[in-house]
Order: C-alpha cells, then structure tokens, then sequence
C-alpha cells in the first residue's frame, strides 16, 4: 500500500480475529512465553492468549499499511482467551508529511466479543513515500 497510499488524520483501520489454542502453542514456542495459564487449559478449556500475541493485531494492520513502527506502547487491560474474537481498530490521530515520508501517530483499541476493551495502544512511526 506504500507509495500512492496518502495516510490521513482520523482514518480507522480494522482487523479481526479468532486465536486459538495452537497459535497460543506456536507463540509460546517461539517467544518462550510458556506460563501455565498459556498451556495448561481452565475449566472452560481455554489458555490465555499472550499480551504480545494479542498485539499482533495492530501489527497485521501496520503490515498492510507498509508502516514501520517506532514506539509501541500497549496497556493489556482484560485477558483474551483463546476462542475469542478480538476486533483490533487502528486510528490515526496525527500525519506530519515529509519528503520521503509520512511520519503517523495511531491510537489503538482491541476488543472481545462482548465489546469489553480488551488492550489499547498508542504507536508512533512512519510510511514511506515511493
């Protein structure tokens, strides 16, 4: 999307999605995040979505946007559990446009299925023209 793409203030970015409990696994393995509450299921059968998973969010959305990030700041307020859906919205609250470059500040807020806040964010960085 970089190039042609003219960020703007106030647009909203969204993406949504299921975890599950091998992706929970996956992102254990991988970041060696591997707390109880992320292996060993409740009595609902359920693991614990790690924080930096369910920020992972915001990130497809920075991906799709070609955008680099520079501060990521996250405030994980609820636990996500896996099978949950968790609908992540990205706004963009300031675009400075440079030369090369659009430098962008995003406010962040995910939320589950029964439209509690789940984790917020606030992340700095910047598109690059082409």
């Amino acid at each position: 999307m970089s190039g042609s793409y003219s960020p703007e203030e106030g647009e909203i970015h969204t993406y949504e999605r299921t975890f599950t409990k091998a992706d929970v696994r996956q992102f254990g393995e991988v970041s060696g995040d591997q707390q109880a509450i992320h292996t060993e299921p409740d009595e609902a059968g359920r693991l614990v979505v790690q924080g930096l998973l369910t920020a992972t969010l915001p990130t497809k959305i920075g991906g799709d946007l070609s955008y680099i990030a520079k501060t990521m700041e996250f405030d994980f307020l609820q636990p996500v559990y896996t099978g949950d859906t968790i609908r992540c919205e990205l706004k963009t609250e300031t675009v400075e446009e440079r030369d090369d470059r659009y430098t962008l500040s995003n406010s962040v807020v995910c939320t589950n299925e029964d439209d509690e806040t789940v984790m917020e964010a606030h992340i700095d960085g910047l598109i690059w023209k082409e």
